[in-house]
Formats: structure tokens, C-alpha cells, sequence
């Protein structure tokens, strides 16, 4: 992190939530006490961190009353996509946190959204970034529909932020700290096609973005510059350097990642944001020290290196992790010699043989360590291997300090702190408060002669918070008088309350006595009806989220009586060309719809009305940022098909009465969501290649657009801003002169595939699986359940191949159609999850 310059207040003065992760009770009273705003979680199975510990219901009830009461929120996160014969559970989850106490839901899935806001129109939605929203016009899309708040990707500069938040009145949040995906959420398939179906859309991702990998050209030469081993795995995001900047985008919620992190992790990162958050909207600086301090306290949590590229506008080098992926914690000094120990046993002696003999490291701190600290020792010469070790005492910077090792280290071993002590310390001293935090509250008290003795708090942070309650009648002292000190005192001492006290004002008549046991009765009363006050409007939605009936979605009227029967289209075989060459020869083989990407129409020099005039349907990109819109809106035609990406295409088309084809980036696993697609003006939808032939046989019969899925070509896994090229280190930043995006090249992973790339003219890229979908053999399935068109995915293939393929998809159809088997699976090929599905 660089150091930060002088800092200026924020533009917008005003409230930003700090919005912190909890994967579990501990973490969540961590995230509490560390000073967040509000805290998001998961529920069972229903979220995309469902190997997190999560929350019982008791666990989740008892949370959210805590929260309330220090003044926090609780979002449940439902942000993965939900299988048709799930939606009920879904729905019913989300009505049983409500009555627990949730206040708001992140929702991924359309379908679950539609029958929320169908259901429960009163709770509170947020969109996930799994939902793959990038611009003000899918913002104003999702306002539009009656959600309350987006989560931005987190690929956008803080230029798109406060344009979208400039155009939309709806909430923004946007990640500030932690893990980044590699892909664009919500449109990677990369572990559900190498990872037996765990899907990252399912909350079950493998992470095989952070695995080696080696990029390969032509000729099966590896071409990865040396050190350069993870070209998927970014560094994470860290934003304390540009706070200042982020606030003034019109950001309603800054959210710090993590629900897999422990709870010490959450405990320091929200503490450091808390702090830094603070300052910034008070206009203050903090000094060098604290800013010092503070930067440590986040090296020493878990860390792949810091980067804020997306927010500054970039994609560059600077924002990926290549050397490794695991922790780097902090850099603290080097290993500065090693005495060897005399081995004493026979054991000691054969290990000495073999690996060198045990003793003690002599290492040069650079900066300070504290007792139980773990120290990564790892050499620059052989970053792969390493040690650890545990620091027996504090030791200043400047200091060496002795730790034992079972062997001698590497000649140039620099030293990191990887787990910090005094970080577990803190957080453990949290768990074993009964109030992570205490709210404050202002005390008046009131004792006058004759009348009731008095006691009325309100919180600090929201004076409409008020409780009032009476005691005693106050009387004449029979001995000593009471004082306002005395009062202070006793009123003040809150210890097993929820709050504690910041200010109090005493009105007292001279002479007046009483027994302090009954003024602490009136006092505890108080806090009793304060606590009633703060969790009134949480009550009040439990108690309506009690009393509804919800009825199962399989009892929705179907919409597709409002449109033309799906099913009885025309069954189709259909082509993605690359090239007008290839376009031709995918009609000659039998196509009846021949699609092309909008860039490589560009590239052939075809304008939108051309490619109308050619039978050619543009696909649009499955990212549409504000910089893509130029290039993309025009070919968006009134009354024309095009294939849309994304949910900004989707808005498009429907203004414009375009007939909108979803492509299977928008995924459709329900029919609620295939429904909501239609009457925002979809037409077709291409089914995703995660779902199985029995979930697509569920929904297809009842669907009220023409569906279609892809039966040949290997599926597109990932689509990332940052080029996957640059692992070369050979980037010309000029994607239209790059030799190497004109290359057939491929990452070749630890399961010895071959997965292709493409990098667009754009600095996108793409990577496909390794091995090509051949679903042909299914096409009598597929026609008798409802769909109606059949994709060749030409984009890897040349003219001739996709020639081929749309012949044998031809015959396929052809067969299905006169109750005939297709021929079978094309050897090499796979079926993909269309027996297995995804978890």
C-alpha cells in the first residue's frame, strides 16, 4: 500500500455502511465489535460459502438481536442459483430469516428474486455481484424491478461507480477489501467443468483459479515468463489509500470479503476499515504512526499482496499474484545465519543425513514481532519451499532473533509473519464479552422531591431511540443526601446491559434521598424498554413473516398462456461462426440460424443492417460496461434478434423491442426466472451448460420462451478483464498489433489438459474447457422436454470443422425428429454435467 496523500473530505457528507463477512458465530461477534455497520452471512446450503461453519437457527436469531441492539444490520446471503425443485426452500428460507430477524437478503438468482417480490414485496433485496451488474443501465433495470440495493463487479474504476450512482438513485455497494475472482462473477464455469461439477454459481467452488498452470503455444512449448506460474490468481483488494476517492463515487456500502476467513481476519480488517472509514468522513488524517500501524494490521491477516488496479481503471501486471497463492503475511527481516545442533539420537542423525541438521535460525528483523507469531521462512533461490516457525518472545526491529528449525534454511530466506498473535488475542478477548459491543447511550436522570425518580436514555447514534421509565417516589433524606456524582455513578453502571453510557444529565432537588438498589431497578428498567424500542421493527417484520401463508411456485399462474407456446416453435439446428466463411459453410451443412459475435462482424467489415440482410444474429458480450456500450448498443435493432450477455443487453433490447435471446450467461434454472425474462421482453433463452437433463426437463415444458442449448463445442469457462496473455510477460498494451491474441494458445493445468484462450481485441479474455460438449446423443430428450434449438459453438473450430459438426447436429435432429438414435458421443468429447448436474 502506498503511503496515502493528505486527505480531504469527502464531497459527500454522509452515513456509509461498513459491511463486514461473518462465515460463523465467532467471526460475526468479531466483525460486531470490530465496528461494522452491518454484517452479512449464510444460512444452510443456500449461499455461495456453503463450506463456511454458517449459522444454526437459534445461532442466526441470537446474532441478529445483537446486532439490532449495538445498531448493526444482518444481510442473509442467497446469492447462488436456484434449482427449479429448490425454490420453495429457497423462499421459505427467506421467510423464516425474516422472522428471525434478518433485514435484508443478496439475492443472485432472477427467479428467486421475481418470487420474492412477489411473495414478500416488503422485504428488503440486494442484488449479488454474482448477478453480473456493470453499468447504470442494469442498475436502473434492477431498481426498476424493486430491489433496494446492487453489488457492484468488482472490475469497475471508481469513475463507473459514480457514474452508475450519478444515474441511479438505487444503493450501490461495492467491495473495498479482500479475495478478487478472476473471472467476471456469475459467469464462471471453470470449477464446475474441472472440478467434477462443484460449482462456483452453487457456493461450492475448488478455487482452480489459484492452481499452476503454464501457457502453451502451437508447437506444445511452454511460453510462461519464469516466476509466472498462477496466471489466474490476482493479488487481493485493499482500498485504504483510496477511501477518500471511493466515498465521493456515491457509495452506500463499502464490503470487506471474507465469510471463509477466521474470525481474527474479520476482527482486523473491519477494526483497520472502521478506523480509516471514520477519518474519512470526519476529514481527519490519521499520523504516520497509527497509518503504519495500521498497514501492518492488514499485512498480518491473511494476504496474497494488496492491488486497487480495478479501482484505479486497470488490469495490468501489478494486480496478479503469479508466485504463489497462499498467504504472504508480512515481510519482517531475513534469515541472517543458522547454528547447526549436534544430532543426539540415531533419528536425529538419519535426518541430518538427508536433509541437514536441526538448530537454530539467527534471523534480522526489519520490523517488530510479538510471542506466538508464525514465521514463514522462504527462500528466494527455491520459493517452493519454506519453513515455519514460532517466535518464542518479543523482538523489536532492529533485534535478532532465534527460532528453532528442523533444518537448515535456504542461504537467502527472507522472513514473513503469516499469523499474528496478538490479532487471535484480540479477537478471543471479543468472545468472551456477552456484548461484542455496547451501544452508547445518553442518561437524564430526573429526582425531584415528591415525584417519581426518573431515568430516560436515547442512543447516540439515533436520539429517536428513547426509553423512558419511573420508580420510586423520591423523598426527603433520612440520613446522608444523595449527589449528582452519585447518581452518575450508579446509573452508569450498565455492565450486563446491551449499553453503556456516554453523556448523563442529573436533575436533582437538594436533600433528597433514596436506596440505590431501587435506582439501579429503574435504571435496568430503562434498558429493558430501550431494548424493546431498538428490536420493535425487527418484531413487527417477524411477526407478519410468522403470518404468511406462501403458497409453492408451482402454483403460479402460467405466464406462458400470455405468449405464443414454446413449445410448438420450429425445432432448429443453429451455428456460432467466427467468420463469414464459416457462417457460409454452417448453412450449407444445415444450419437454420447462423449467429456472430459482434466483434468479429465488426471484423469483417458487416454493419448491423448487413448483417440483418445476411439471416445473421449479432451476440453481444457477456460484459457490458459503460466503455462497451458504444460499440455494442447499435447492434440492438427494433423488431431484430440478438442474442444478449447481460442484464444491460436485456434492458436494451426490451426499450428498443429487439428480440432478446438469452445467452446462457444470464443463467435460467427455474421457471420463475425464465417467467421474469419473459415479461422483461426475452424471447429465447439458451440454457446453461451446468444444468442437468432431468432439471432441464422440469422446466422446459412449462417455459414461455423457446429454449435452446448448446450440443456442440467447448463451453467458454471464464471471462476475465485482466488478459491472461500477460503471463508471457510480452504485452505491448495495443491489443489490436498482439501477436500473441492472434495465437491458438492454451493453459495447460496440473490434470494435464489443454484449456484454449482468446483474448479479444478489447484486452478481454476467455478461456474454454478442455474437451468440447457433445450433447447430439440427447437430442431426442432434449426435443421431447422442449427444446427447440441446437447449438454448434463454432468459436474454436475452423470453417471446415464447423461444417462438420452442423451436419452431424443435422442428422442428430433429423433423427430425434423421426424417433430415431443419434449417432453416438463423438470420441474425446464429453456430456458435461447433463447427467450429473452440478452441486
Amino acid at each position: 500500500m502506498a503511503d496515502r496523500p493528505t486527505q480531504q473530505a469527502p464531497s459527500l457528507a454522509r452515513r456509509v455502511e461498513l459491511l463486514a463477512p461473518a462465515g460463523g458465530p465467532k467471526p460475526f461477534a468479531a466483525a460486531l465489535a470490530a465496528g461494522a455497520d452491518a454484517i452479512y452471512l449464510g444460512m444452510g446450503t443456500m449461499n455461495a460459502r456453503r463450506k463456511a461453519e454458517n449459522f444454526t437457527d437459534e445461532e442466526f436469531a441470537r446474532a441478529c438481536r445483537t446486532a439490532h441492539l449495538a445498531g448493526a444490520r444482518v444481510y442473509v446471503t442467497t446469492n447462488i442459483v436456484i434449482k427449479d425443485d429448490e425454490m420453495d426452500g429457497a423462499v421459505e428460507l427467506i421467510r423464516r430469516c425474516t422472522a428471525l430477524g434478518a433485514d435484508a437478503f443478496i439475492i443472485q438468482d432472477w427467479g428467486l428474486f421475481s418470487e420474492v417480490k412477489r411473495l414478500m414485496p416488503e422485504i428488503e433485496t440486494h442484488i449479488s455481484t454474482q448477478a453480473n451488474i456493470h453499468d447504470a443501465r442494469g442498475a436502473a433495470w434492477c431498481e426498476r424491478l424493486g430491489a433496494d440495493r446492487v453489488t457492484l463487479s468488482r472490475e469497475l474504476s471508481l469513475g463507473e461507480i459514480a457514474a452508475i450512482h450519478e444515474q441511479c438513485g438505487i444503493d450501490l455497494e461495492v467491495f473495498a477489501h479482500g479475495s478478487i475472482c478472476f473471472s467476471y462473477s456469475g459467469v464462471c464455469l471453470l470449477s464446475s467443468f474441472c472440478q467434477a461439477g462443484r460449482s462456483a454459481n452453487r457456493g461450492m467452488c475448488a478455487q482452480p483459479c489459484r492452481l499452476p498452470y503454464e501457457l502453451i503455444d502451437e508447437q506444445g512449448r511452454e511460453i510462461s515468463a519464469p516466476g509466472r506460474g498462477r496466471p489466474l490468481c490476482p493479488r487481493d483488494t485493499c482500498t485504504t489509500d483510496l477511501l477518500p476517492q471511493l466515498v465521493d463515487t456515491g457509495a452506500s456500502a463499502l464490503k470487506l470479503e471474507g465469510r471463509m476467513k477466521a474470525a481474527d481476519y474479520v476482527f482486523s480488517v473491519t477494526d483497520v476499515y472502521r478506523r480509516e472509514l471514520d477519518d474519512v468522513l470526519a476529514g481527519r488524517n490519521a499520523g504516520e504512526k497509527e497509518q503504519a500501524a495500521r498497514k501492518r494490521q492488514l499485512k498480518r491477516c491473511f494476504n496474497r499482496d494488496f492491488t486497487h488496479a480495478y479501482q484505479d481503471g486497470t488490469s495490468d501486471d501489478d494486480m496478479m499474484s503469479y508466485e504463489r497463492s497462499n498467504n504472504r503475511g508480512e515481510l519482517v527481516g531475513r534469515v541472517a545465519g543458522f547454528t547447526a545442533r549436534e544430532p543426539q539420537t540415531k533419528g536425529e542423525r538419519l535426518r541430518a543425513a538427508i536433509k541437514g541438521p536441526a538448530g537454530t535460525a539467527h534471523l534480522a528483523l526489519d520490523a517488530p514481532v510479538g510471542t506466538g507469531d508464525l514465521l514463514e521462512l522462504r527462500d528466494d533461490d527455491d520459493p517452493d519451499t519454506f519453513l515455519t516457525a514460532l517466535a518464542r518472545r518479543d523482538a523489536a526491529a532492529g533485534e535478532i532473533l532465534d527460532v528453532e528449525l528442523p533444518r537448515p534454511p535456504g542461504k537467502r530466506c527472507r522472513v514473513r509473519i503469516i499469523r499474528s498473535q496478538a490479532a487471535i488475542d484480540r479477537a478471543d478477548d471479543v468472545l468472551k464479552r456477552a456484548y461484542p459491543r455496547k451501544r452508547p447511550v445518553d442518561v437524564r436522570v430526573r429526582a425531584r422531591r415528591g415525584q417519581p425518580f426518573e431515568v430516560e436514555l436515547s442512543c447516540c447514534d439515533n436520539p429517536s431511540l428513547t426509553a423512558c421509565a419511573q420508580g420510586f417516589i423520591v423523598e426527603e433524606a433520612r440520613t446522608r443526601p444523595v449527589s449528582s456524582d452519585d447518581l452518575v455513578e450508579h446509573v452508569g453502571r450498565m455492565g450486563s446491559s446491551p449499553f453503556e453510557m456516554r453523556t448523563c444529565s442529573v436533575e436533582l432537588d437538594e436533600g433528597c434521598g433514596m436506596g440505590f438498589s431501587a435506582v439501579h431497578k429503574v435504571r435496568a428498567a430503562a434498558c429493558d424498554l430501550l431494548e424493546e424500542a431498538i428490536l420493535a421493527p425487527s418484531q413487527r417484520r417477524a411477526e407478519l413473516a410468522e403470518r404468511l401463508d406462501i403458497p409453492s411456485h408451482r402454483g403460479v399462474a402460467d405466464s406462458a398462456n400470455e405468449h405464443k407456446d414454446a413449445r410448438g416453435a420450429e425445432a432448429m439446428v443453429c451455428a456460432l461462426a467466427t467468420s463469414l466463411e464459416a457462417a457460409d459453410a454452417a448453412r450449407r451443412a444445415g444450419a437454420d440460424r447462423v449467429y456472430m459475435a459482434t466483434d468479429d462482424l465488426d471484423a469483417a467489415g458487416i454493419s448491423p443492417a448487413q448483417a440483418r440482410e445476411l439471416g445473421l444474429i449479432p451476440v453481444l458480450d457477456e460484459v457490458c460496461r459503460a466503455g462497451d456500450r458504444e460499440r455494442l448498443d447499435s447492434w440492438v435493432e427494433t423488431g431484430a434478434a440478438v442474442a444478449v450477455g447481460n442484464i444491460s443487453e436485456l434492458a436494451l433490447a426490451a426499450e428498443r423491442s429487439a428480440l432478446a435471446e438469452v445467452r446462457s450467461c444470464i443463467p435460467a434454472h427455474n421457471r420463475p426466472c425464465l417467467e421474469l425474462l419473459a415479461r422483461e421482453g426475452a424471447r429465447a433463452a439458451w440454457l446453461s451448460p451446468e444444468l442437468s437433463l432431468a432439471e432441464i426437463e422440469r422446466i422446459a415444458p412449462a417455459s414461455p420462451l423457446t429454449l435452446g442449448i448448446c450440443v456442440y463445442g467447448k463451453p467458454r469457462v471464464m471471462t476475465s478483464e485482466h488478459c491472461i496473455l500477460q503471463v508471457a510477460n510480452a504485452c505491448i498494451h495495443d491489443c489490436a498489433r498482439c501477436s500473441l491474441r492472434m495465437r491458438k494458445l492454451a493453459l495447460h493445468n496440473i490434470d494435464d489438459k489443454m484449456l484454449p484462450i482468446r483474448t479479444d481485441i478489447h484486452g478481454r479474455s476467455r478461456l474454454y474447457d478442455a474437451y468440447p460438449l457433445d450433447l447430439t446423443p440427447q437430442m431426442p430428450a432434449l426435443l421431447a422436454a422442449g427444446v427447440r434449438r441446437f447449438l454448434v459453438d463454432g468459436t474454436l473450430l475452423e470453417p471446415e470443422e464447423l461444417s462438420d459438426q452442423t451436419e452431424r447436429a443435422r442428422r442428430a435432429l433429423d433423427a430425434a425428429r423421426a424417433g430415431r438414435k443419434p449417432a453416438p458421443r463423438q470420441k474425446g468429447s464429453s456430456s458435461g454435467c447433463l447427467f450429473v448436474g452440478v452441486d
